[in-house]
């Protein structure tokens, strides 16, 4: 979040959140009582809070003055992308994501290996207990956490799965292309509108309806969205 904030004092960058005047919020990360709003039908704990951005994650109320270290959300592929040209760098895609987020590993599922919590140590921020009502926070984080909370894999990447999913540069195809075995390789481009390619799943994944903090599993979103649990990693 301290870079992006960077990047915004030195543009004036306005994010879509900021442009649309809300965004979508995790219901559980909003105080009580709270005022009305507008849920998502058939995902009701997404609430449409207005005056959410990454400067004010959980609305107006809230800020990120102790979450310098966490990852800026609420920001859309296209702010990504702004960040980006302006920063000289770019986002990943997908088949360099995954091969960063293997991290060595022969295909494991996690960045890790094969076994969510070795020894029971926990390797990533998501959701324990039974979604939504009950987080167990046996990981130690409610919400976002430090970029450096868990430890790297076997690349020095940290916070591969779950926090907030990842935006790639890919638009979202039904399969990934044959090129996505190669490390490097250009982005499967498509409509500016395309869906894009998001990776590693979020704070808000729990197997029993969003086992995508798995390394090979993959989401996509349109590339105006901005939602609490979705941010981005760059690539040079």
């Amino acid at each position: 979040t301290g870079e992006f904030a960077t990047f915004v004092d030195a543009t004036g960058h306005l994010t879509q959140a900021e442009t649309d005047g809300w965004s979508f919020v995790f219901a559980g990360l909003l105080p009580e009582p709270y005022e009305d709003t507008a849920g998502v039908v058939g995902a009701e704990w997404w609430r449409q809070v207005f005056g959410a951005t990454w400067r004010h994650p959980e609305g107006r109320h809230s800020d990120t003055l102790t979450r310098s270290d966490h990852p800026v959300v609420h920001v859309s592929w296209n702010d990504a992308v702004a960040y980006c040209d302006w920063a000289g760098v770019r986002l990943p895609t997908e088949a360099e994501w995954e091969f960063a987020a293997r991290g060595g590993l022969d295909q494991a599922t996690y960045p890790w290996g094969d076994e969510l919590d070795p020894a029971g140590e926990q390797r990533c921020n998501i959701w324990h207990g039974t979604f939504p009502s009950n987080n167990t926070c046996d990981d130690g984080w409610y919400g976002t956490a430090p970029v450096r909370a868990f430890e790297p894999n076997g690349y020095g990447l940290f916070n591969a799965v779950g926090n907030v999913w990842e935006w790639c540069a890919d638009a979202f195809t039904r399969r990934p292309s044959s090129a996505a075995v190669i490390p490097c390789c250009a982005p499967n481009r498509q409509a500016p509108s395309s869906p894009r390619t998001m990776k590693g799943g979020s704070y808000l994944c729990h197997d029993s309806y969003c086992f995508r903090y798995r390394v090979a599993a993959r989401s996509s979103n349109t590339p105006d969205t901005a939602t609490g649990n979705i941010g981005f990693r760059i690539a040079r």
